[in-house]
């Protein structure tokens, strides 16, 4: 017999419409396949097994359908597919930042433009952003399979042909350089940069993580990440702190030009450099939001070169 679990996600935020257990009859009715994927847990609650890549991507396209408005999301097979809940609390935040430099009103409206670098093949946050707040945006990736992928789901969904462009980096070297125009004025910019410094690295986390979702099973002795994540979108060279090094060095050619630069730092090990080289580049305000899901803590790094009058005539 299932039983209904209605404990509440208070780690997540306010405005997250996943605080509460996933409502699969509701789902379900939306997107019939993910009915294949449910079960009984031991505590007779129904779920899903989300060491399975199959699953946690129906789950997403469930997801989506019910909540945002989007009728055809997919992914090529083994590219990162995104937990949902976890990257609306990053919009929800970027929200709360925009207020501050608005009289403390979000601005919700197509001329609010915003910059995902790295928006992988999944395109999640674009899609977030758009159905919650109205903001148009900017897709950004080294990899052009991704961007493809991208262009399909764009397509597939009337809605965000006007309000979503994409863009491949040639030069994987560099963040912001060949993206910013003199021309382009981004409320803010956002990220979720690569953890590990090395596949070794990557693949090792990834063994770990599948092994605790099923600690009490047979263990895996050749893990497949249940987020999945090509190499670019998993580790690069100088992992984490070297990826945010880069783009804060590179932020301080665009002072002007954006309001808001923000960043996920998975690892609190990396703050204080983080702290170190925003001050050298002379960044005027920066600050620190704390973000859980589940086990998992995380932040993010936010950081304007926009004195106070600049800042708050932004949206004017």
């Amino acid at each position: 017999m299932k039983a209904k679990d209605n404990s509440e996600k208070s780690n997540l935020h306010p405005r997250n419409l996943h605080r509460s257990r996933y409502d699969f009859e509701n789902l379900i009715s939306n997107c019939p396949e993910l009915k294949q994927y449910l079960s009984i847990n031991k505590f007779g609650v129904e779920t899903i097994d989300f060491a399975n890549p199959g699953a946690v991507k129906v789950l997403n396209k469930a997801l989506l359908k019910t909540y945002y408005n989007i009728n055809f999301w997919n992914i090529p097979p083994n590219y990162l597919c995104p937990p949902i809940p976890g990257r609306i609390d990053y919009i929800h935040y970027i929200a709360d930042l925009l207020a501050t430099s608005n009289n403390g009103i979000i601005p919700s409206d197509p001329t609010v433009l915003g910059l995902d670098i790295g928006t992988g093949a999944n395109l999640i946050y674009p899609i977030l952003g758009n159905a919650v707040y109205n903001w148009s945006f900017v897709g950004t990736d080294i990899d052009q399979k991704a961007i493809e992928n991208c262009s399909k789901i764009i397509q597939a969904n009337p809605q965000l042909v006007d309000s979503i462009s994409l863009q491949q980096q040639t030069e994987p070297r560099f963040i912001f350089k060949n993206i910013i125009t003199p021309e382009d004025r981004f409320a803010f910019t956002m990220c979720n940069p690569p953890f590990h410094a090395s596949a070794e690295e990557a693949n090792k986390s990834a063994s770990r993580k599948v092994s605790n979702l099923n600690q009490k099973e047979k263990r895996n002795t050749n893990p497949v990440l249940n987020f999945g994540g090509q190499n670019a979108e998993l580790w690069c060279k100088g992992g984490e702190i070297g990826f945010i090094t880069q783009m804060i060095y590179e932020s301080a050619k665009y002072t002007s030009q954006v309001l808001w630069f923000t960043t996920l730092v998975s690892k609190k090990e990396n703050l204080s450099a983080i702290y170190k080289t925003l001050k050298k580049v002379n960044a005027f305000t920066i600050k620190t939001i704390e973000m859980s899901q589940g086990q998992k803590n995380s932040r993010i790094v936010a950081w304007s070169f926009l004195d106070d009058k600049q800042e708050q005539k932004w949206f004017v």
